[in-house]
């Protein structure tokens, strides 16, 4: 397939809808399927850990940085900040920002979007996974759905992709 603007905008698809499935499937686990704080930790909640890696498919990546330690904020610190896995959250950002980098070269001029995104993207460089979780994972997945939701608005406007 020919690299034109067509190709960038079903990348940038491809990476929001990876990027929202991530943050969900993190906040179900996090939030809902751990029904109280003494579970934490306990075999139980060590399952869900591993569990998300599958749903996620990403359990054999993580086995190969991590040789079966199937700590909760490794594998939190793996599928939210960890470049090199394509289903966390900074990775699936990052794409969105070179395509939307490829778009602002093709037309000639940066948008209200690409400033998003980049801004989006600062927060994955600057964050650590112990900040994270000191902040609590369901509102920093919960703010990651909201900017998802708010770039993909701001990408249509910007490219009058509306009625």
């Amino acid at each position: 397939m020919i690299r034109n603007d067509i190709y960038n905008f079903a990348r940038i698809g491809t990476f929001l809808e990876r990027a929202d499935s991530a943050a969900r499937i993190l906040d179900v686990k996090y939030y809902i399927l751990l029904p109280s704080i003494i579970h934490v930790g306990s075999m139980s909640d060590n399952v869900q850990w591993e569990t998300i890696l599958h749903a996620t498919s990403s359990t054999r990546a993580y086995q190969t940085l991590h040789e079966n330690e199937f700590d909760p904020r490794k594998i939190a610190q793996f599928l939210i900040l960890d470049r090199r896995l394509p289903r966390s959250l900074a990775f699936c950002y990052d794409k969105i920002a070179d395509n939307l980098g490829y778009l602002a070269d093709d037309y000639g001029e940066r948008l209200a979007c690409h400033q998003m995104v980049e801004q989006i993207c600062q927060r994955f460089n600057t964050t650590t996974i112990n900040q994270i979780f000191d902040y609590g994972l369901h509102e920093f997945v919960t703010e990651c759905l909201a900017d998802s939701r708010a770039l993909g608005r701001q990408i249509e406007i910007d490219y009058r992709f509306f009625e």
